[in-house]
């Protein structure tokens, strides 16, 4: 049952690349929802958000991944030194991340934190699920920012980098992501209502404080 909607035929979006920022060591990216990171199995899946930068930047290099149906920030290194100074501050929890969520239902509360370990749900992959015996540690951070009897608008500030890691959370606090094709309710959204909205990292080139930010389009 966890099946509905993860197989849909790939119809990325043919929107032209929108850079937030660019320099001779970091690329910066508003990657649109419906858009891989990378490619997938298959030559279906090879059209991706890293395989259309390379065409205009050759020397774009993978720090890090948005999910398929999630638009927002993303960084790219443009020097293996870059690449790799930036993928430590991920892997140290240094870069700060900042999301927008539209969630099912009316959040009662203003801000709140979920502490919930994941792991992968083997058997329906790529779904994850919350184990409290043999998950990771997953947080995150969330503050209320609008809501009604119908939906709620929070802030969600991911402490840990889990896959599914939002989603999960949110689905867990009750208030699933409307269109999450995995892990929402039936709906009529014509996207995932997720967006990576500010990254802030430090340069690789000098140390200084850095932020990126894309306003959700929702």
């Amino acid at each position: 049952m966890f099946r509905r909607r993860i197989d849909m035929e790939y119809n990325p979006p043919t929107e032209p690349l929108d850079i937030l920022h660019e320099d001779a060591h970091i690329l910066v990216v508003n990657k649109p929802a419906g858009l891989l990171s990378v490619p997938g199995k298959g030559i279906e899946l090879a059209d991706c958000l890293l395989s259309r930068l390379k065409i205009a930047f050759p020397n774009t290099l993978l720090v890090h991944r948005l999910d398929r149906d999630t638009s927002g920030v993303m960084i790219f290194g443009q020097t293996e030194y870059a690449q790799r100074a930036l993928s430590m501050q991920f892997e140290r929890r240094q870069v700060k991340k900042t999301y927008v969520a539209r969630v099912s239902g009316e959040v009662t509360q203003k801000s709140g934190l979920i502490d919930l370990p994941l792991v992968v749900d083997w058997e329906n992959r790529p779904r994850q699920m919350v184990c409290h015996e043999t998950g990771k540690l997953a947080l995150t951070e969330w503050y209320k920012l609008s809501s009604n009897q119908n939906e709620s608008r929070l802030r969600l500030v991911p402490k840990t980098g889990r896959s599914h890691q939002l989603r999960v959370h949110c689905m867990a606090l009750g208030h699933p992501i409307l269109g999450d094709p995995i892990y929402g309710e039936v709906s009529t959204h014509h996207r995932m209502m997720l967006h990576s909205e500010e990254l802030r990292v430090k340069h690789p080139e000098n140390g200084f404080g850095s932020r990126f930010r894309s306003k959700a389009p929702f």
